[in-house]
């Protein structure tokens, strides 16, 4: 594997930052007793985890679209479906219970890096996705499984 591009490496750790607040901020049990903002509980613990976890869900299952779309031939439509099927699953846990959330985000996460593997041993990704993928993934899950712990 090649080394990561510094700017990838960057942007990603950087994207961690939410997922990172959000797991220290559910675990913080005492922010509860504080006199803080709204503004401050609104973005903190779970919900964050679970708004901005949809979204990066989401984004990452977007870029197998431009893998499957690289790719053609029989395997397009499979890596098509495989990157739509994320953003379907989270529309229809919005209204179930928060731990229902994480836990359908982390089979999402998961589920991805197999999906990223896979195109990755098509030669569809660079050659630095997975070491930088494996990263984050792991540290999403982590934050995310922390936040199933916290769930009020």
């Amino acid at each position: 594997m090649s080394r990561i591009p510094s700017s990838a490496l960057f942007l990603g750790l950087a994207g961690l930052i939410p997922f990172l607040w959000g797991a220290a901020s559910a675990a913080w049990i005492v922010i509860a007793y504080l006199d803080v903002p709204d503004i401050v509980l609104i973005y903190s613990g779970v919900p964050v985890l679970l708004a901005y976890g949809t979204i990066i869900l989401s984004f990452m299952a977007g870029v197998i679209w431009g893998f499957a779309a690289k790719a053609g031939g029989p395997w397009m439509p499979i890596g098509l479906t495989l990157s739509v099927l994320p953003a379907i699953l989270m529309f229809f846990m919005f209204n179930m219970s928060p731990l229902t959330q994480i836990f359908a985000l982390i089979f999402g996460f998961v589920s991805l890096l197999a999906v990223d593997w896979i195109c990755a041993r098509k030669g569809l990704a660079p050659e630095w996705w997975m070491s930088l993928r494996l990263i984050l993934t792991s540290v999403v899950v982590f934050c995310l499984a922390i936040g199933a712990a916290f769930v009020p």
